[in-house]
């Protein structure tokens, strides 16, 4: 589809405006869930600790995710990509710095509860703020990298959003690919899930396990394995055999995860929770006003 107003290879008029839908819910869900959780953070003194800063990264990245979900939403329902080549590789290299960093705060956030719960020392401020400066740059750095010609950023099989082209499969995208996902995939994960395994063994054992440990490695992989797997097949196959339909699943399983990271370490965090309400809840903000 790309600028022109035709439907794409594959799809139908209802299947495209099905997937703009489906977008565009996502998209919502997650900016409102994760503008919250960085409301409660700027407008709750509690929640301004080197912790829940991790958190607010997280936010962050996940709020960036949404945006770029609801620009792909937006084309989707128009039926073509207005933006041009430049807005493409724009929008794609806003897409993989969220993403990138998302996977990251993840990690970190992995690493400063470990810390947190098992050393029983608070994270310092300069850690934190280390942290999610790294995690920052890092994503920045390898996002950048296709617009300097390792790797290179398309359109995606509907035409109406840009991501990683993996379509080509040659030794350029084939290098970019498993330098980038060693480091920002299996490194982050492998974190996130020895973490927290190590700190399920030490908390089960005092029976003060607060936290659910299962639950953010379980994400990572729902969330971005299928990109993984699909970025994978490019590598060793013709990925125009798998049907243009299929491949645009990995982008509609990934554009949840902001939502599930907002309910997981926002909604389900007792402080954030709080603040939350202390936001969006005239009484409580009452109740902050009169102490």
């Amino acid at each position: 589809m790309a600028e022109s107003g035709s439907l794409p290879t594959g799809f139908g008029e209802l299947e495209v405006l099905a997937v703009g839908m489906v977008l565009l819910v996502e998209a919502l869900t997650g900016l409102c869930l994760n503008s919250l959780t960085i409301l409660s953070f700027c407008k709750t003194p509690e929640l301004r600790t080197p912790t829940h800063l991790l958190v607010l990264s997280l936010a962050l990245a996940d709020s960036g995710i949404s945006l770029n979900a609801l620009v792909a939403a937006t084309s989707s329902l128009l039926r073509r990509w207005p933006y041009g080549s430049n807005g493409c590789q724009a929008h794609g290299f806003q897409g993989f710095v969220t993403a990138l960093a998302s996977i990251c705060s993840s990690a970190a956030i992995a690493w400063g509860r470990y810390h947190h719960y098992c050393s029983r020392s608070q994270l310092a401020w300069n850690t934190a703020i280390s942290l999610v400066i790294c995690v920052w740059l890092s994503s920045a750095f390898w996002a950048a990298l296709p617009l300097l010609g390792w790797g290179h950023y398309d359109y995606e099989p509907l035409g109406t959003c840009c991501t990683l082209d993996y379509s080509r499969g040659d030794r350029n995208f084939t290098s970019f690919l498993f330098t980038m996902a060693f480091f920002n995939f299996f490194v982050p994960l492998f974190i996130t899930f020895i973490s927290y395994r190590l700190m399920e063994q030490k908390l089960r054992k005092t029976g003060h396990l607060q936290v659910n440990t299962t639950l953010p490695a379980r994400t990572l992989l729902f969330g971005w394995g299928p990109y993984a797997l699909l970025y994978l097949y490019a590598t060793i196959a013709d990925v125009s055999s798998v049907s243009p339909k299929l491949q645009m699943v990995p982008a509609l399983v990934a554009k949840t995860v902001p939502t599930i990271n907002a309910i997981n370490y926002a909604l389900g965090g007792e402080m954030v929770h709080r603040g939350i309400w202390q936001c969006i809840s005239p009484q409580g903000s009452g109740l902050d006003r009169a102490r």
